[in-house]
This record gives structure tokens, C-alpha cells and sequence, in this order.
């Protein structure tokens, strides 16, 4: 189903006239968007983390383009996630009518609400309160370490995600994924569980080391790479567990899948504890900033490791799950073979 699903070809014609009107308008959203930040947006920006008002901004023509609005909002963000979604709400309109229960509205709202929470983590006062609070930092980090990932790879979106694109980039796309070609060979790779566990650990923690983090806070440019890194190696921490498609290996045995989730449990503790344990500024960026009325920086500093501290246990909820289908799957087993036993003695 799955295959005929993907690979079924609408009219070509009719696809044609799709295609350009997608790309008509398309074009008049970037133009439009292109006017309006010419027009409104002012030549010198504020950067992420520690310039200030009155400094220029390096690449100013791109930053006038594809930087942040005087209100905070990043248009380029903006673009990518409003993508992110339109293509998806495109094809799963397209599938709604190609095939029954292959998009689900769980899956669209899964989706929508791990987009929602990238918005929430890059986008809103969260990304710049983070920029004065470390705690606010940890809360931004769990959204796209676990939140926006979950919710984006419970929906299971490759599918939809094909049938969002235009017949031909849809046939060149999965096309990357088939059997001997490099796109499967990489996935497989990268969300094998140890692969996908050490990146995601390494990165997690490489990104912690004051140095990295100093930088993160003082080069918007270095905290977008943070940012992206995070999701990335989240989403494909995340893949072995939920199985999502396109799934190249049989799901992994309930035991492996629980010791690696406890593993990571024991780092982010380990993490959490390292930040929020020491009487000393780690991250002396943040002591530079006027501090609140009632949380000094070393306050701030305890929070913010207690929050990734804390957050480590959220790794428990998928095993909990994990744990009671199997046991529902054990009972349905064990309740058919019962009643295939009594049918017998009758």
C-alpha cells in the first residue's frame, strides 16, 4: 500500500498546471517578501546574543534580507518552518484522496505541533529571552531536543511529506531512498542506535562546553548552527525508536530500545548536574547581563541545570509507553489464543 501510495502519478497535465501555479505563487511570496524587508527593516539589526543596538551587523545586505526584524522575528526561520508546513499540508490534502487512513488527522496535528514548538523555540520571546537567561536556554533546548522531533516523527511525515511535492521532484526525491542509492545508504547509517545515540550525546555536550556555548551567545550565526545541529541529531536520536519511515531494518528488540533511552537518561542527568552543581559562573556572558530583581546569574545558572537535570527523566515516558504496548500486544496475543482454544473444545 505503501509503495502504490508513493509512486501513483496524478494526470499529467493536470500535475503540469499545478506545478505552475505553485511556482507562480511561490514566486510572488518571495518577491513580496523581499520588497517589504527592503522597505521596512532598517540597515543596522540587532544580532543574537551580545551586540549591541548601535552595531552593524556583518553581510548587512544579506541580514537586511534574512536577518531579524527589529521585533525579533527572523523571516528566514519564518520561511523555512512555513514551508516545512505547506508542503505537508499539501500532500496530506493529496493523499486524503489517494488512499484510506495514509494521512490521519493524529499525523497532521503531530506534525503541526512539532513545527509549532520549533516556532516556539526559534522564533518567539523564547529565543530572546535565552539570550539573557540560561534556564531559558534549557527550556529552549528541550523543545528541540524532544518536543518539536517527536512530534514531527510521530506523524511519520515521509510519505505525506513526497506527495507534498510536485510529481517529478517527487519521483527524484524518493528516488534517493531506493535500494543502492546514497540517500538510503546515509539514513541507514545515521539511525543505526549507536551512530544516531553518539551523535546526539557528542553534540549535546560539545555544544555545553563553555567555549562552544560562549560562542553560540555571541555569533547569531554559530547559534543557528547550535540550533539546527540540536534538531538534527534529535530527530535522528529519535528515528530508531518510532520506527519512522522509510525504515530500511526490522524494529528494534523492546530490550535494546529501553536500554538505549535509559543510557541517554543517565547523560542528561549527568549533564544537568554538571551545570547546576558548581558555585561558579560557567558561562560568564550571562553575568554581563542585568541580572532579575530575584535570580542572580549562579540562581540562573542552578535553574537552568535543574531544568536539563529534571528533563532527563522525560526519557522515561517513551520507555513506559514502549513497555505497555507490549504488554498490550502480550494480552491481545494471549486472549486470541484463548479464545481459538475454546472454539476448539466446543
Amino acid at each position: 500500500m505503501t509503495e502504490r501510495v508513493i509512486c501513483a502519478r496524478p494526470h499529467a497535465g493536470a500535475e503540469s498546471r499545478r506545478g505552475t501555479r505553485g511556482r507562480g505563487r511561490l514566486a510572488r511570496v518571495a518577491a513580496a517578501a523581499a520588497v517589504l524587508s527592503t522597505l521596512s527593516w532598517p540597515r543596522i539589526l540587532l544580532a543574537h546574543g551580545g551586540h549591541g543596538a548601535d552595531e552593524p551587523l556583518p553581510f548587512d545586505a544579506l541580514m537586511l534580507l534574512f536577518g531579524m526584524m527589529p521585533s525579533g522575528l527572523r523571516l528566514d526561520i519564518v520561511m523555512v518552518l512555513a514551508l516545512a508546513a505547506g508542503i505537508y499540508l499539501t500532500g496530506w490534502v493529496r493523499l486524503r484522496g489517494q488512499a484510506e487512513g495514509a494521512a490521519t488527522v493524529t499525523g497532521l496535528v503531530l506534525y503541526l505541533g512539532g513545527i509549532a514548538a520549533l516556532v516556539v523555540a526559534l522564533v518567539s520571546p523564547v529565543d530572546r529571552l535565552a539570550a539573557e537567561r540560561l534556564s531559558m536556554h534549557m527550556v529552549q533546548h528541550i523543545l528541540l531536543l524532544m518536543i518539536a522531533p517527536l512530534g514531527i516523527l510521530l506523524a511519520n511525515p515521509f510519505p505525506v511529506v513526497l506527495w507534498g511535492l510536485s510529481g517529478r521532484l517527487r519521483e527524484s526525491f524518493a528516488g534517493l531512498f531506493r535500494d543502492g542509492r546514497a540517500g538510503r545508504s546515509v539514513l541507514t547509517a545515521l539511525t543505526s542506535m549507536p551512530v544516531a545515540w553518539t551523535l546526539y550525546v557528542v553534540n549535546l555536550w560539545g555544544w555545553h562546553h563553555p567555549a562552544l556555548y560562549q560562542a553560540a551567545l555571541r555569533y547569531w550565526w554559530v547559534h543557528d548552527l547550535e540550533h539546527w545541529l540540536f534538531f538534527a541529531t534529535a530527530v535522528l536520536f529519535w528515528w530508531p525508536i518510532l520506527n519512522a519511515a522509510p525504515l530500511y531494518r526490522p524494529a528494534r528488540p523492546l530490550g535494546t530500545r529501553v536500554v538505549y533511552l535509559l543510557a541517554a537518561t543517565l547523560q542528561n542527568t549527568l549533564l544537568g548536574m554538571s551545570i547546576a552543581v558548581p558555585e561558579r559562573i560557567l558561562y560568564p556572558f550571562y553575568a554581563a547581563v542585568p541580572g532579575l530583581a530575584a535570580l542572580s546569574p549562579i540562581q540562573d545558572q542552578g535553574l537552568g541545570g535543574g531544568i536539563m537535570w529534571v528533563s532527563g527523566h522525560m526519557y522515561v515516558i517513551p520507555i513506559l509507553v514502549l513497555v505497555a504496548r507490549r504488554l498490550i500486544s502480550e494480552d491481545e496475543a494471549a486472549n486470541a489464543r484463548d479464545s481459538v482454544a475454546n472454539a476448539e473444545v466446543r
